[in-house]
């Protein structure tokens, strides 16, 4: 996979967002984000299990923190869905990656950041050469939500239930990727 340090400013923008991985010393820090009313409202069902899931490094999934300077304002994670160890994504090809990703603190909603989260976690997810495709899996009634990850060419799939959750399956072929890359100033 892609070095684990990487970082992205928007355009206009000169607070560059990094990923660095997400240790077991996040826990408080990822459960305090986990009582956000905007964090609850886009994942109301899950428990991540903070405190065991970041004492592992299974090869099929990668977790960071993102910071601006110094500070923590999001978590992203990347897996690939055919090899993930609870078959979340059920049957799915290989050569595929899914990425969740959030802000901790409203405060920091509507910066820019997740943006550049997400320039990252593409960019990290196509640097592997035989990735043809990353899914995402918003809640249905998250059209925020959906808006994102449109603006990044993601394109819907299908509604899908996920445990008690309805969702919205989306996928951003390489493809789309590279279109994307293309028409951005100063990338690729």
């Amino acid at each position: 996979m892609a070095p684990p340090r990487r970082t992205a400013a928007a355009a206009g923008s000169s607070t560059a967002v990094i990923l660095r991985p997400a240790v077991p010393a996040d826990v408080a820090l990822l459960r305090h984000w986990d009582t956000q009313p905007h964090v609850l409202a886009s994942d109301p069902n899950d428990d991540w299990e903070w405190e065991t899931e970041l004492g592992q490094s299974p090869d099929w999934r990668e977790q960071f923190i993102a910071e601006v300077g110094a500070r923590a304002v999001g978590f992203v994670q990347i897996i690939d869905p055919a090899r993930e160890d609870s078959h979340y994504w059920g049957d799915v090809p290989p050569d595929l990656r899914a990425v969740d990703l959030w802000i901790g603190e409203a405060d920091d909603l509507g910066q820019g950041y997740g943006s550049q989260m997400m320039q990252l976690a593409l960019d990290r997810c196509f640097a592997v050469p035989t990735v043809t495709a990353v899914l995402i899996d918003p809640l249905a009634s998250n059209v925020r939500a959906h808006r994102f990850y449109e603006r990044f060419e993601f394109r819907l799939l299908e509604r899908r239930r996920f445990g008690t959750d309805e969702c919205f399956v989306y996928r951003l072929d390489r493809a789309g990727w590279l279109t994307r890359q293309s028409a951005q100033p100063g990338r690729r």
